[in-house]
C-alpha cells in the first residue's frame, strides 16, 4: 500500500498501501492491501431494537459523528472546482497491483498485476468518513438495519444508482459482486471474508447479507466497502482472469487511455450519479487521474522534475534533503510541503521466513537482529529523518510498554509456559547501536546468539546444527534500497553468515513473496486505528499457510492466534487495545522479523497547479490526493506563462 516510513516502495504502503488491508483500494475508501485493511470491531447500533432502526451510517462502537441530514465531510471543500489533470506514480497498492507496472484491468484477484486507479472506477454500499477512527456512510445503500444478533444486514439501495452505460444498478449486482469476491477474489478478500456467508436480492432495493455466528466484527464492515460490479457484464465474461477489457463500472471515474506498463488514465464521469451525495461533495474534482509507472525510483524522480507528472510523495529521505533544488522549486513553480501523518504508523522491517528451518529456532532470529545498526544507517543514509520501529502498532496506543498491565496479564496467563517467559515482563526493543556501522558490543551478542542455536564456525563461514552452510538472501525488487542492505549484510559476513542480496523485478518479486520463495524479504504491517479481522492475514496460522497472505514471516503461533480472537471480539476500545498491546508481546517475543524505520509527516511535492485543505483529516490514509484535492486554474496559468 503496502508505506510511508522507509526509503523503499514497501514504505509507499506507509500511507497508506495501508490498503492492503482496507475495504476497497483507494485510501479515502480505506481498503491499501490493502490493501490497507479498514478494520473495525462489533458493529453496533445506538439504541437499535429487534430488527434494528434503519440507519445512514455504522460505526465500530455505536457513535457516528454525522447527522443522517449532514451535507458534506468537514474535512473538504464542497466548492472546489472541477477539472484539470492530477498526474502521479503508484504509492499504495493493494491485492495484485504493483508500485512499477500494470498488465491487467482486474485488481481483484491474484492473476496479473492489476492498474493503479481501478478502484475509482467502481462505487461501494459505504465508505469511510477519515475525520472518524471507524464510521461508514451511505453511497449506494442509503440506510442499513442491523439484526439484534448482528448477524443480518439488510441494506436499501438508491434507486438512482447506474453503472456508466446508464443500466440501472440492483441489489442483484451487489450480491453477486459480495458473493463472486467471497469464491473468487484474491486470497486476501478471501481471508477477511471468511464470517460473511452470503448476500441475497429481496428485490431491486433490498440487499440482504448474512455472517457467521461468532463472526470477526469488522467483516460488515469490509464488506460494505468492497467494489461492486455488474452482474449482466461478468455473465458474458469470466470473473477470475487477468484482462485488459475495460470493466463496466459505477464509480467517479472510468477507464480512459493506457498504455501496458507505462501509463493509465481515468477520466472523470460528468454526469456520476453520485456526485452530489453528502459523502462525494468536494471530491473527486479532476477531469483526469493520470499513473505513471517507472520501474526505477531515480528515474521517476527525474520525470517529476521534467513535469513528466505533477504529484509526488516523497519516500526518499537522501532524495528529500539533497535534491529538491532544481529550478521549478527555487522559483515557487513547484511546491515543497510535510504535512502531518497522525495514524497509527504499522510496522515496517525484513520479515524472516520462519517456513524454512534454518530460521526455526528464535535465537538466530534474534542475532539478525543484533546485526542491524540502525543509527548508522538513519545518520548516513536517511539523514536522521526517521525513528526505529518497535511494534507493528507503533505510532499508536496498541504498543506495550514495560510491565503488562493486569488487563493484559489477563489475556496471557493461559499461555504461561507456551510462550517466552520475555512476554510477562518487559517487551523486546531493538538494540541501540553506537552508531559506528560494527558496533563490536552488539555483534559479540549476535555471535552468542548464533552459538547457543548450535551454529558452528569453520573457517571464517557458519554452518547449521545439520553441517550446511548458513546463507541468508534478502529479496527486494527495487535497487533504490540496496544501500540500506549492504551494511547489514557486511555485519552478517562478519559474523560468518554468508548472507547476499537479489534484486530481482516486479513480476517476479510478487511471484515469490505469494509462494513464499525467499529467505527474508521487507513489507509493511499497516493497522487501522481500529484493527480487528484485518490481525489475521498478517498473524494467523491460517493466513501463514495461504497463498499471497501478509503472514510473510509464517507466523503459527495459538497463542497469537487466540489473542487475535480477542482483538476480534472486544466489545469496548479499552479492551482492544489491551488485546493488541498483549498481541504486540507475544509478537515481538518470536523475533519474527527486524524492525525498520517510521516517520509521522508527509513530504510532498506538487507543480504549483492544484490547492487543497489545509490539512489531512485525522485517520486518512495519505494526504488526501487526488481525491479531496482541485485543480488552480490561476496557478497553472501563471506556471504556462512562466515557461
Amino acid at each position: 500500500m503496502v508505506v510511508r516510513c522507509g526509503e523503499s516502495s514497501q514504505d509507499r504502503q506507509t500511507r497508506l498501501n495501508k490498503l492492503i488491508r482496507l475495504p476497497a483500494l483507494s485510501r479515502r475508501h480505506v481498503l491499501g492491501l490493502g490493501i490497507a485493511t479498514l478494520a473495525a470491531p462489533w458493529l453496533r447500533v445506538a439504541q437499535a431494537e429487534d430488527g434494528g432502526p434503519q440507519m445512514h451510517g455504522m460505526s465500530v462502537f455505536g457513535d457516528l459523528k454525522y447527522p443522517a441530514d449532514f451535507a458534506h465531510f468537514d474535512y473538504v471543500n464542497p466548492a472546489a472546482p472541477k477539472g484539470g489533470l492530477f498526474s502521479l506514480i503508484p504509492s499504495v497498492r493493494a491485492y495484485n497491483q504493483s508500485y512499477f507496472t500494470f498488465n491487467s484491468l482486474n485488481a481483484y484477484i491474484l492473476k496479473g498485476e492489476g492498474a493503479q486507479g481501478m478502484d475509482m472506477t467502481f462505487a461501494s454500499l459505504m465508505v469511510r468518513a477519515n475525520d472518524e477512527p471507524d464510521a461508514m456512510y451511505g453511497l449506494v445503500a442509503k440506510s442499513v438495519q442491523i439484526s439484534s444478533d448482528k448477524l443480518t444486514y439488510r441494506f436499501t439501495l438508491r434507486p438512482e444508482a447506474r453503472f456508466h452505460d446508464g443500466t440501472k444498478l440492483t441489489a442483484q449486482d451487489a450480491a453477486f459482486s459480495l458473493n463472486v469476491l467471497k469464491q473468487k477474489g484474491h486470497p486476501l478478500i478471501l481471508v477477511q471474508m471468511r464470517d460473511f456467508l452470503k448476500a441475497e436480492a429481496l428485490d431491486d432495493a433490498t440487499l440482504v447479507v448474512t455472517f457467521a455466528e461468532k463472526r470477526a466484527r469488522d467483516v460488515p464492515l469490509f464488506v460494505a466497502g468492497l467494489p461492486i460490479f455488474s452482474k449482466a457484464y461478468y455473465s458474458k465474461q469470466p470473473f477470475e482472469e487477468s484482462t485488459l477489457d475495460t470493466p463496466l463500472g459505477c464509480g467517479p471515474y472510468k477507464v480512459g487511455k493506457f498504455e501496458v506498463n507505462r501509463f493509465i488514465e481515468f477520466e472523470r464521469v460528468k454526469d456520476w450519479w453520485a456526485a452530489d451525495l453528502p459523502v462525494n461533495r468536494g471530491s473527486y474534482n479532476f477531469d483526469t487521474v493520470r499513473y505513471e509507472f517507472y520501474r526505477d525510483r531515480d528515474v521517476a524522480f527525474e520525470g517529476f522534475t521534467g513535469k513528466s507528472y505533477l504529484y509526488r510523495e516523497e519516500f526518499t529521505a537522501r532524495i528529500w534533503a539533497t535534491r529538491y533544488d532544481f529550478a521549478a522549486v527555487k522559483d515557487g513553480r513547484v511546491k515543497l510541503e510535510t504535512l502531518p501523518d497522525e495514524t497509527p504508523s504499522g510496522g515496517q522491517g525484513w520479515f524472516i521466513n520462519t517456513r524454512r528451518e534454518k530460521f526455526r529456532d528464535p535465537r538466530v532470529r534474534e542475532a539478525l537482529n543484533y546485526a542491524f545498526d540502525f543509527e548508522w544507517t538513519n545518520k548516513t543514509i536517511m539523514y536522521g529523518a526517521y525513528a526505529r520501529t518497535r511494534s507493528p502498532f507503533q505510532n499508536s496506543d496498541m504498543v506495550a510498554e514495560g510491565s503488562p498491565s493486569p488487563e493484559e496479564l489477563k489475556l496471557l496467563e493461559p499461555f504461561r509456559g507456551q510462550v517466552p517467559d520475555e512476554v510477562f515482563g518487559q517487551p523486546f526493543v531493538p538494540p541501540v547501536s553506537d552508531g559506528s556501522g560494527q558496533d563490536r558490543a552488539l555483534l559479540r551478542k549476535a555471535q552468542q546468539l548464533l552459538n547457543d542455536a548450535g551454529l558452528t564456525v569453520k573457517d571464517g563461514k557458519r554452518y547449521l546444527p545439520g553441517g550446511e552452510l548458513f546463507t541468508v538472501e534478502f529479496l527486494i525488487d527495487e535497487p533504490s534500497f540496496q544501500p540500506h542492505h549492504a551494511p547489514f549484510i557486511k555485519n552478517l559476513n562478519t559474523l560468518g553468515v554468508e548472507a547476499s542480496l537479489r534484486l530481482v523485478d516486479a513480476v517476479q518479486y510478487r511471484a515469490r513473496v505469494e509462494d513464499f520463495d525467499f529467505d527474508i524479504t521487507i513489507e509493511r504491517l499497516s493497522m487501522s486505528a481500529t484493527p480487528g479481522d484485518s490481525l489475521r492475514p498478517y498473524f494467523s496460522s491460517q493466513a501463514a499457510k495461504t497463498k499471497g497472505s501478509y503472514n510473510l514471516a509464517g507466523i503459527a503461533s495459538p497463542a497469537i492466534d487466540a489473542l487475535i480472537e480477542r482483538a476480534i471480539g472486544a466489545e469496548t476500545r479499552a479492551d482492544l487495545t489491551f488485546a493488541c498491546r498483549a498481541l504486540d508481546r507475544v509478537f515481538r517475543a518470536g523475533r519474527y522479523w527486524v524492525p525498520q524505520w517510521y516517520r509521522s509527516t508527509h513530504p510532498i511535492a506538487y507543480w504549483d497547479e492544484f490547492s487543497h485543505p489545509p490539512k489531512p483529516p485525522r485517520y486518512a490514509q495519505g494526504v488526501g490526493a487526488p481525491e479531496n484535492w482541485w485543480y488552480d486554474a490561476v496557478n497553472a496559468a501563471k506556471i504556462e506563462q512562466a515557461k
